[in-house]
Order: C-alpha cells, then sequence, then structure tokens
C-alpha cells in the first residue's frame, strides 16, 4: 500500500518479520496512522520467522517471568485467528525430558508451580505406554504439559500483515530503512526508494538479525547464531499418517538442548538443537546444510525416536543472542521517541503479540502494564538505569 512522502505518521515500524508485523497489527487496530517498512517482502526465508512451525509453551524453563507475558501471547494468537479467520495455533501438548536437577525438569517445575500451570510428572512406564515411539534414555526424568501448542510462523506474520493493511497500515515492502534524524517533535525517516524520507511522531526498531548492526550503539553485545533443523520421516508403511499422538517434545541430553515437532505427514518431523550455533550475519550465513551437520542430528534422533530417523529435508535460520538469552525491550537510550525489541534468542517467536501490544504501549504512552522490567536495558548498564527520555 502506498503513501505520500508530505502524509505524517504517528508511528514508524521498521522491520516487519513477527515483532514488526504484530506490532504494525496492534497499533492501527488502536486506530493509529501507521507506516512500516522492511527490505524484503515478508514473510521470507531471510531473517528468523520463516519455515513450517515454532513452539508456544506456557512452564516457561528459562524464567517464571515469562509467564504472565505468553499467556497474554496465547489469549492474542486465538483473537488473531478469529480476526484472519484461519487456523494459526495447534495444541498438542509438549513432554519435556531431563534430569530433574538440569535446567530443563527444574526450571519448568519450577515456573509450572509458580503459576499453578497443569504439568504431569510421568514414569518411564507410563511415557512408554503414551509415547511408544519415544524411547527416554535411562535416569531422565519427563513432564507433560498439556497445553503446549504449535504456531505456524509465515502464516501468522501474513495474518498480521493482511489485518494491519486492512486496517490503513501503509506497509512498504522491498524498502530499506537507510537512517531516521529527529524532525520538529517526531522523526524523518529515511529509505532505499524515498531519499526526502517520510515523517513520523515515533519510530520502533524491529530488526531481527540486523540488530547488532543498526542498534550498535545500545549497549548491548548482541550476536547473531546459525542455527540448523532437520526434517525426519518413517520412512514405512505409516509414513502417510500424521503422528497426533506425537507431542513437542524438548530434551536436555549430555550431547545438549534438542527440541522436535510433531509429526507431520507433509514434512516430516522437525528436529534441532537449541543451545549451539555458529557466529554469522544475514550477510555471511550458511544457508544450506552440510550432511554432516545432518548426520549429528540424525544420530541424536535414532537414539530418542528411532522410528522416525530418516532425514528427508533441513533448512537454517538465525538466532539473535543477548548476553543472557532473554529479550531486550524498551525505549532506546539516547533517542526519545524511538522504542525497540531485539535479541530474542531463539524462544521469541511465540510472544509476537503481545511484544506487539508491549511496543505499541511505549510508543504511544511511554509506558506500558506488562510486566517487562526483566527484559529492560538496564540491566547492561553500570548505572542500572537507562537513558531515554
Amino acid at each position: 500500500m502506498g503513501s505520500s512522502n508530505n502524509a505524517s505518521y504517528d508511528v514508524a515500524v521498521v522491520g516487519l518479520g513477527a515483532m514488526g508485523s504484530a506490532t504494525a497489527y496492534m497499533l492501527a487496530s488502536r486506530g493509529y496512522r501507521v507506516i512500516a517498512f522492511d527490505t524484503y517482502s515478508p514473510p521470507h526465508s531471510l531473517g528468523s520467522s520463516h519455515g513450517e512451525s515454532r513452539i508456544i509453551r506456557e512452564a516457561y524453563f528459562e524464567s517464571p517471568q515469562y509467564v504472565p507475558l505468553v499467556r497474554r501471547s496465547y489469549e492474542l494468537w486465538r483473537l488473531l485467528e478469529e480476526d484472519a479467520n484461519t487456523r494459526l495455533l495447534t495444541i498438542t501438548g509438549g513432554l519435556y525430558v531431563g534430569p530433574r536437577d538440569g535446567e530443563l525438569i527444574s526450571g519448568v517445575l519450577s515456573s509450572s508451580q509458580q503459576w499453578n500451570i497443569p504439568c504431569e510428572l510421568l514414569t518411564s512406564d507410563e511415557l512408554r505406554h503414551r509415547y511408544p515411539e519415544i524411547h527416554v534414555p535411562e535416569n531422565l526424568e519427563a513432564i507433560l504439559e498439556p497445553g503446549v501448542g504449535v504456531l505456524q510462523p509465515e502464516a501468522c506474520i501474513s495474518s498480521f500483515l493482511q489485518g494491519a493493511a486492512a486496517r490503513g497500515v501503509h506497509l512498504h515492502m522491498r524498502e530499506k530503512v537507510l537512517s531516521w534524524r529527529t524532525e520538529g517533535s517526531g522523526f524523518r525517516v529515511f529509505t532505499s526508494l524515498s531519499p526526502s524520507g517520510y515523517l513520523a511522531e515515533r519510530v520502533i526498531l524491529t530488526v531481527g538479525p540486523w540488530a547488532p548492526e543498526i542498534l550498535a550503539d545500545i549497549g548491548v553485545p548482541l550476536q547473531v547464531l546459525r542455527v540448523f533443523v532437520a526434517y525426519f520421516r518413517r520412512g514405512d508403511e505409516r509414513d502417510g499418517i500424521d503422528g497426533h499422538n506425537l507431542p513437542v517434545h524438548l530434551w536436555q541430553l549430555p550431547e545438549g538442548t534438542y527440541y522436535g515437532m510433531p509429526y507431520n505427514k507433509r514434512v516430516g518431523m522437525k528436529f534441532g538443537r537449541h543451545d549451539d550455533g555458529t557466529p554469522c550475519t544475514p550477510d555471511t550465513i550458511a544457508r544450506g546444510v552440510t550432511p554432516d551437520e545432518i548426520e549429528r542430528l540424525k544420530s541424536i534422533v535414532a537414539k530418542l525416536i528411532p522410528s522416525i530417523s530418516h532425514p528427508v529435508d533441513a533448512s537454517t535460520c538465525m538466532y539473535t543472542m543477548t548476553p543472557d538469552q532473554h529479550f531486550v525491550v524498551d525505549h532506546h537510550p539516547f533517542q526519545s521517541g524511538v522504542v525497540l525489541a531485539c535479541g530474542f534468542s531463539g524462544h521469541g517467536f511465540k510472544f509476537a503479540p503481545v511484544i506487539g501490544e508491549i511496543l505499541a504501549d511505549l510508543a504511544i504512552e511511554g509506558r506500558t502494564s506488562h510486566p517487562i522490567d526483566f527484559l529492560s536495558l538496564k540491566r547492561f548498564t553500570p548505572s542500572g538505569a537507562t537513558q531515554h527520555a
């Protein structure tokens, strides 16, 4: 949707992946005038929000502080489904497997107990009975969270963008933002297609793996990692049957932390390692997956789910990591009127709608009622406080 360079907007959103598309949608739903930019045409496979699936889970092992945010996200995903008249979230249940004193199991137990989240500790016999395809190594425990689900990331982004456009957002695809400068009470945003720029009162930066370059001045040592996943099929007469009885599964093993998706008859079972990656940038990432990398994942799958261990495809993605692996959602420390969200560290997609709400709050009201103090930039500053006006 086009726009005049002479028009003035309430907010300019830079980057239209999961977080940016959700933010544009939320702002437009409140009636604000929004212009939004992306260098490419999302949903696309060049950032961090592509592919077949993303996990949503409530008993958050990373920190119980995320639970109120993910609960709101569940609500907002369902509202987006109603608005878009399309299914985006499927509840599958989720299985966590690891040592009792490990980060995964202890973290799930901590969040579930603090927030009264339904979870069930399974004995090895119960696990074998319910999920006969899953082989749990000795000395590991398993917890089942019934409310875990799978999101369709590209359909989610498309739904946000379509809803945003229907509410009047001016979407500028394939138009790279080059810079912005203060002008009057707001900003002039300059792009690859507009040397004269666009006027907006506020700017929101949701730039994914481009954040280390664009946000180099915020004082957070962001690092982009290349990660890869593979897809596995059964290789027998059951191959055309969806694995409805196979839940999302997360594993803390001596080899690392892994995750897998329910079996899908179209693409198979997605499986990847969560806690390892190779430093890269969006320009230097090796987008192909090597036979050795696929073999490394196959060796793990063959032990855990041997009936689904025939690799058929693979792909890469990027994690933008913070030092503590928690997000950054805050005002820009040096540019009043600029709000940012970055460093989602490989576990952010599920939060996209609530992050959109939060960024809209921060840009328009200057604050939010959502509990995000633990995501503030101040945890990285010597003074413990941000410097925005």
